[in-house]
């Protein structure tokens, strides 16, 4: 496994391009509304990572993937295609995953939205999922294991009786999307690489309601759940500091959770 050690040039690069990614989430937070269809969410995020931030949809075409972001709704686990058929309807919930190329280098992020009015179970799966997020970054500092994360992802999501999708994880990004290491949600402590000052990787726990277990559907892109609950989903890319970590797609905005540790 050949992991990338970023220099201050490429911290730079990637801290322009995680901002991007957290931007587009912004501002398309507005437009997930009642009566939109998935299709039109995809082109209003690909006209402003254009037109507005002149940067490039890393999803589009990438291995054959058609659009510019990935819209995965209710059971639907990650890598959900948009579409002018789906249209949204109040209590849907919703991952919008965004991947912004800007000079060379990749920012990655993700997180859920609720469709008009909250159905209770779909929130609390929705801030468990966030929480699993969370306890995974306060973990990274050098000299961690990547097994201990994925430890602390698993027990957070099976102690509120939720199961972890196994077949997805985390991964190096730079200017290279996808790249070592794999960061799995689920492991045991004291297992997998140890971190190093310059790792940057994403952290994305995809979190299922009922059983872990997932399929492809037919378009060779979309994941659910075989028992057709719901799966919830959060990502940030993340760099390793001398002294913790520092989350390079943070939406100042909304998040509570501190941007980077002290």
């Amino acid at each position: 496994m050949t992991v990338t050690i970023k220099n201050a040039s490429d911290i730079a690069g990637m801290r322009i391009a995680g901002a991007l990614a957290a931007d587009v989430l912004r501002m398309i937070e507005p437009e997930v509304t009642p009566g939109v269809s998935t299709g039109q969410l995809d082109r209003l995020c690909h006209d402003y990572i254009v037109n507005q931030q002149q940067a490039i949809p890393a999803p589009l075409n990438y291995k054959g993937f058609p659009k510019s972001i990935c819209t995965s709704i209710n059971h639907v686990i990650c890598h959900g295609i948009p579409d002018d058929t789906r249209i949204l309807k109040s209590g849907d919930i919703i991952n919008i995953d965004i991947t912004v190329i800007k000079d060379g280098y990749h920012g990655d992020t993700s997180k859920m939205f609720v469709v008009g009015d909250a159905k209770p179970f779909a929130t609390r799966l929705i801030q468990v999922t966030q929480e699993c997020l969370y306890r995974g970054i306060e973990l990274v500092r050098p000299g961690m294991h990547l097994g201990t994360i994925g430890h602390a992802i698993q027990a957070h999501a099976e102690s509120n009786y939720y199961s972890v999708v196994q077949e997805f994880c985390g991964h190096g990004i730079g200017k290279i999307f996808h790249e070592d290491p794999q960061v799995l949600h689920y492991g045991r402590p004291e297992t997998g690489m140890m971190l190093e000052v310059g790792m940057t990787f994403t952290i994305e726990p995809m979190i299922n309601q009922g059983r872990r277990h997932m399929k492809i559907l037919g378009d060779g892109w979309t994941a659910v759940t075989k028992d057709r609950k719901l799966s919830a989903q959060w990502e940030h890319t993340i760099l390793v500091t001398e002294s913790g970590y520092e989350i390079l797609t943070y939406r100042d905005w909304e998040e509570s959770f501190p941007k980077a540790s002290t």
